[in-house]
């Protein structure tokens, strides 16, 4: 009798627990994949499946390689925590991560999916994150992908290795390449990963067919860098973009100059070999590259990832004809960019100038001109986000609405962050959205900015308000962050950001005074009113080509 009474038991127990993890009629919480089967989490009726590997770790042998393919696994490989975000130094004291450490074992993928069937053939987003191409990860809560899953998006994040480790040439590494290449080992991860998505989103209750591509700074560099790759061509169907191009100031190198780089570097650290470089410590090669006198690596014209430079093949019409939205923030510069510690006044912003363009200067101020010292912050402010990433942006935005085919829909978003909570202290917002603690108690802080600076959009953008515990968010913030949400997620599912609660957004069309979506508590489409601006700084771009 005790013994049929404890069977029952257990087997009410068992069955109850079985109940309550999958629920009536819920999803299963496995899913097969090409290199095996995963098992995420359940986060409130959206499925979570964490650190997914869409590559081989980029160790050993492999450093400095184009990604190598997944080795497939047998059972059941849990999928519920972060993987390791790339190496990285600590650039950005606010950033905040979610992520197992830091690891060169790094390329890993996020899924957040509503599919309740995995039949459903979902839009897709694939969102890259920011950093400058030397930081950031895929845990960031800022870019957390349940807001957006709850809009019926399957949303991705990726890994993808920055710095020395994603962006290193030499000419070693170009000779025992099967592409004869070297560099944008980063951009070949993300490319790595946009297969991977293509091969098993449809598992996840995604379609393949219908893939958005999106980051934001480094990230929406990352975005024009697919569109202007032949490599990606095919691998999605639109992109966001928020804020920066690689069609920008700074020429992309050659690969021999890139290679030059690499040996610069190399003597630097005493490495004589490729061999040398690779047995050394990770941690060794990215302390290195903050010395005195060491180059920066970036996206470079290797012949492979990129046939040519991302503007000549924009401006050829070359790149994926995909439809695209793009934009950039009201504040991605303050006046200080500019006037340096000098009071904002018209007789020193105009010093400032001359000392900055020289011959050029004149041309500048009549089209950056404040009309009294009251105006200064503001024109200063705009001729800094304009030199920092303004102009590459609306570069990108300008070309493609000329040669891609497809619609193109600008935006300018200006809603500055609230205060910060009280109980935050002594501390000033940094670029990543969170802070950075003073260390003087003294120390003056930092003025508020009066419009939205970089970075600021994305946890609107997102849905992810509610993450982010550093501001004091109003009403009007969870206003403005519906109206957006609702603009990318229109985008992503229809590649029009147009729908039924969003003011309609007209489509830029060429070679007509562009329409803009205002994005603030009074949302609005106007007609650009700084077109000269763009015009101006376009004829410096030319010169500098």
């Amino acid at each position: 009798m005790f013994k049929s009474t404890f069977l029952l038991v257990a087997t009410f127990i068992s069955m109850t627990t079985l109940y309550a993890q999958s629920g009536a009629g819920a999803p299963p919480l496995q899913v097969k994949t090409a290199n095996g089967t995963l098992e995420g989490v359940d986060e409130s009726g959206i499925r979570a499946f964490k650190g997914i590997p869409f590559a081989a770790p980029p160790v050993g042998k492999f450093r400095w390689r184009e990604p190598q393919p997944v080795q497939n696994w047998t059972g059941v490989r849990k999928a519920h925590t972060f993987g390791p975000r790339a190496m990285q130094l600590p650039l950005f004291g606010d950033m905040g991560f979610r992520s197992d450490g830091v690891s060169e074992d790094c390329l890993y993928l996020n899924v957040w999916t509503p599919s309740k069937t995995g039949s459903e053939k979902l839009p897709v987003l694939v969102y890259f994150y920011g950093g400058g191409l030397m930081a950031g990860d895929g845990s960031e809560p800022r870019y957390d992908g349940e807001s957006m899953a709850r809009q019926g998006i399957v949303s991705v994040t990726v890994n993808y290795r920055l710095s020395i480790f994603g962006f290193f040439s030499h000419p070693e590494l170009t000779k025992e390449s099967p592409f004869k290449a070297s560099g944008n080992y980063g951009f070949l991860d993300q490319y790595a990963a946009l297969q991977w998505v293509q091969k098993n989103i449809a598992a996840f209750g995604g379609d393949p067919s219908r893939v958005t591509i999106a980051g934001e700074s480094a990230g929406s560099f990352s975005v024009s860098a697919q569109m202007a790759s032949p490599l990606s061509k095919n691998l999605f169907s639109a992109a966001i973009g928020e804020s920066g191009s690689l069609l920008g100031f700074r020429p992309m190198p050659a690969l021999s100059d890139a290679e030059k780089m690499g040996v610069e570097y190399a003597t630097k650290v005493g490495a004589t070999t490729l061999a040398n470089l690779r047995a050394m410590p990770a941690q060794e090669l990215l302390d290195a590259t903050i010395k005195p006198g060491v180059p920066r690596f970036s996206a470079v014209k290797d012949g492979y990832f990129f046939s040519k430079s991302p503007a000549d093949v924009f401006a050829s019409g070359e790149q994926s004809q995909v439809p695209l939205l793009v934009g950039w923030n009201s504040e991605e510069g303050g006046f200080r960019g500019i006037l340096g510690k000098d009071e904002p006044t018209v007789a020193n912003y105009e010093k400032a100038v001359r000392s900055m363009y020289g011959a050029d200067a004149e041309r500048v101020l009549s089209v950056y001109k404040p009309a009294n010292d009251a105006d200064v912050e503001i024109v200063a402010r705009d001729l800094a986000g304009d030199r920092f990433i303004g102009f590459s942006t609306w570069k990108w935005s300008d070309l493609h609405s000329q040669t891609g085919g497809k619609p193109v829909y600008r935006y300018m978003y200006e809603r500055p962050r609230p205060q910060m909570r009280a109980e935050m202290g002594n501390v000033e917002a940094g670029l990543a959205g969170g802070v950075v603690k003073s260390t003087d108690a003294n120390a003056k802080k930092a003025p508020i900015p009066k419009g939205a600076v970089h970075s600021a959009e994305i946890e609107y953008a997102l849905g992810n308000l509610p993450t982010n515990r550093v501001y004091d968010w109003q009403p009007e913030d969870y206003k403005v962050s519906e109206i957006m949400q609702l603009f990318f997620a229109n985008f992503i599912k229809n590649h029009d950001p147009n729908g039924l609660g969003v003011p309609q957004w007209p489509a830029i069309q060429p070679k007509q005074p562009a329409t803009v979506m205002h994005i603030d508590t009074h949302t609005r489409a106007e007609t650009d009113k700084h077109q000269g601006r763009y015009l101006l700084m376009n004829e410096f771009y030319k010169a500098q080509q």
